[in-house]
C-alpha cells in the first residue's frame, strides 16, 4: 500500500490517525547576505555546526570580509585621486576664465580706441581714413571671436568638470556599498533555535553535499535554516472522506514513528480548504495543521508522525 493511500487508518474505535511530518511553528532561512553593488562569491570563514542550539544573537554565519575592504581602500584612495583632479580643474577653470576675461576687457579698450580714430576721419586724409574704419572693423570682429571662443572653451570645461564630478559620485557610492558590504559579513542568530545547515552542489561531487567551512557561496543563497524546536506542529494528509470528520479544535495525540514508546497531546489547529491530488484520479488529499503541547528533545524536523484523532459522536459535534 502507497503512503498516500495509507494516509488515514483507523486506530481504536472511532478514532482516525494521520500520517504527517514534524516541522516547526516558527523557522527561518539564512541566507549569505546580499551585497550592494557587488554579486561576487564569499568565502565561509565560520560556520555553525549542524545540530547545535544557537542563542539569540548567537553568531552562526560569518564570510571573509577581505575582498569588501580592499574594495573599499581601492575607492578611497580613487576618491581622493577624483577629490584632486576636480580641485586642479577648478583652479585651471578659473585660471582660464581670468585669462579671458583680460582678452575680452583688452579686445573692448582697443574697440573703443578704434572708434575714437574713426571720429577723426573727416580731418584726415581718406586713406587714413579708410585704415581706420578696417581696424575698428577687425577689432569688433576679434571681439566676436574671442567671445565665441570663451563662450566654448567655458562648455568644454563645464562638461570635463561634469565628467569628473559623475565619477566622483559613482567612486563615492561604490565607497558607501563597500563600507556597508563589510559590516554584513556576520550573521547573528535572530532568535533561540537548532542549526540545520543546508546543502549545495560542488564540483566533482555526486549530488547535494552539505555546506561546510571554506566554501564560496553566492550573495543571497540559503546557507541554514534556523529552527524553534519549542513550539512544534505536524503536517498531516488527510483524505477527502475523513476532512469533513477532522475539525479545528479537535484534541489529538501525536506519536513518532522513529520512536513509538513517546506520545504527546495536540490539538487541530487548521485542516486546509483546498484539496490536492491524491492517489487516483476521484481521491483528494487535505493537509491539517496539528500542534505539539510542550517540547521534548526529539522532537525535531522532517521526522515522520503519526496523528490519531477521536471525533465526538455525531449528536455531540
Amino acid at each position: 500500500m502507497s503512503p498516500q493511500a495509507a494516509a488515514a487508518t483507523v486506530a481504536g474505535p472511532g478514532a482516525l490517525r494521520f500520517s504527517g511530518t514534524l516541522e516547526a511553528v516558527r523557522s527561518r532561512s539564512i541566507p549569505a547576505p546580499r551585497m550592494s553593488g557587488s554579486y561576487a562569491p564569499m568565502t565561509i570563514t565560520m560556520l555553525a555546526k549542524p545540530g547545535t542550539r544557537a542563542k539569540a544573537g548567537d553568531l552562526v554565519l560569518e564570510f571573509d570580509p577581505q575582498d569588501q575592504l580592499r574594495a573599499a581602500s581601492d575607492k578611497r584612495a580613487e576618491l581622493v585621486d577624483l577629490d584632486s583632479q576636480i580641485e586642479r580643474k577648478r583652479a585651471d577653470q578659473a585660471a582660464a576664465n581670468e585669462k579671458d576675461r583680460t582678452a575680452l576687457v583688452a579686445a573692448q579698450n582697443d574697440i573703443e580706441r578704434a572708434k575714437l580714430a574713426v571720429s577723426t576721419n573727416d580731418l584726415i586724409a581718406r586713406v587714413a581714413a579708410e585704415k581706420n574704419s578696417l581696424t575698428l572693423q577687425q577689432n569688433v570682429a576679434k571681439l566676436e571671436q574671442l567671445q565665441a571662443t570663451a563662450a566654448l572653451k567655458r562648455e568644454a570645461a563645464d562638461a570635463d568638470m561634469k565628467i569628473l564630478e559623475i565619477r566622483r559620485e559613482r567612486t563615492a557610492r561604490a565607497l558607501r556599498y563597500a563600507e556597508e558590504n563589510s559590516t554584513k559579513m556576520q550573521v547573528r542568530a535572530p532568535f533561540a533555535g537548532l542549526v540545520v545547515v543546508k546543502t549545495m552542489y560542488k564540483q566533482g561531487s555526486q549530488g547535494q553535499v552539505e555546506i561546510l567551512e571554506g566554501d564560496s557561496v553566492r550573495p543571497g543563497m540559503a546557507i541554514i535554516d534556523l529552527v524553534d524546536t519549542s513550539a512544534m506542529q505536524v503536517r498531516a494528509r488527510v483524505n477527502q472522506a475523513d476532512a469533513e470528520i477532522v475539525k479545528a479544535g479537535m484534541p489529538a495525540t501525536v506519536r513518532l514513528d522513529g520512536f513509538p514508546d513517546l506520545s504527546f497531546k495536540g490539538r487541530v489547529e487548521q485542516v486546509t480548504p483546498l484539496a490536492t491530488p491524491g492517489v487516483g484520479d476521484t481521491v483528494r488529499m487535505f493537509v491539517a495543521l496539528v500542534s505539539i503541547e510542550g517540547s521534548h528533545p526529539q522532537l525535531l524536523p522532517d521526522l515522520t508522525a503519526s496523528v490519531e484523532v477521536t471525533p465526538a459522536p455525531k449528536g455531540k459535534q
